[in-house]
């Protein structure tokens, strides 16, 4: 397996292309998935864990967009945007945790929400390490800022899943929500660095 540092430039920006549409392709499946599991299981986690998708694929939208063009305003602008998803992604996580934690809300448990969340954990994991190695090659900061947001869609995932497997099996409905400001600091640190941090 080549190093993918000595790779050359055409191969890693189709590398980084390849990976931005798996994650792209990934999130549109959960949409439907995670609607399915948060109906049938009245939970508040994984229709929230629907709304980081959304915010997932605009941000891979973004940096197929920006891997398409050059230009430092190309980048600043892709590096804006994936900024912006990260303070939506935050705002969300902390009324949603809020809201779960004041109101006491108990959801049922859901099967195929904990299979979906445990792979999406993981294919969301290996998605992020791929983009930072890309990015870092390419001295690309799009794809590696990106690249974050990817591995905080794959900690949520981690984050929701331990939540519904607390509350299957321990009736601890307030994990999950506990667990979302953990990721509100984490998404707060990346939205300052993108917007005050130097690249």
């Amino acid at each position: 397996m080549n190093d993918v540092n000595e790779m050359p430039r055409q191969a890693l920006l189709r590398r980084g292309f390849a990976l931005e549409y798996a994650t792209l392709g990934w999130n549109v499946i959960g949409i439907g998935v995670l609607a399915v599991a948060a109906v049938s299981a009245r939970s508040v986690a994984l229709a929230g864990f629907g709304l980081d998708s959304l915010i997932e694929i605009g941000a891979s939208t973004v940096v197929v967009w920006e891997l398409s063009g050059t230009g430092e305003e190309r980048e600043k602008r892709a590096l804006r945007l994936i900024g912006v998803g990260f303070a939506l992604l935050g705002l969300y996580l902390l009324a949603q945790s809020t809201i779960a934690l004041a109101t006491g809300f108990h959801p049922h448990h859901s099967t195929l929400g904990i299979i979906w969340t445990a792979f999406t954990a993981a294919v969301m994991f290996a998605l992020a390490f791929g983009k930072a190695r890309t990015g870092t090659a390419l001295d690309n900061p799009v794809l590696k800022t990106e690249g974050r947001v990817t591995l905080v869609d794959g900690l949520l995932a981690a984050a929701v899943l331990l939540g519904l497997v607390l509350n299957s099996t321990l009736g601890w409905w307030w994990a999950d929500p506990a667990a979302g400001y953990v990721l509100v600091s984490y998404a707060a640190r990346e939205v300052r660095e993108i917007f005050f941090g130097e690249h």
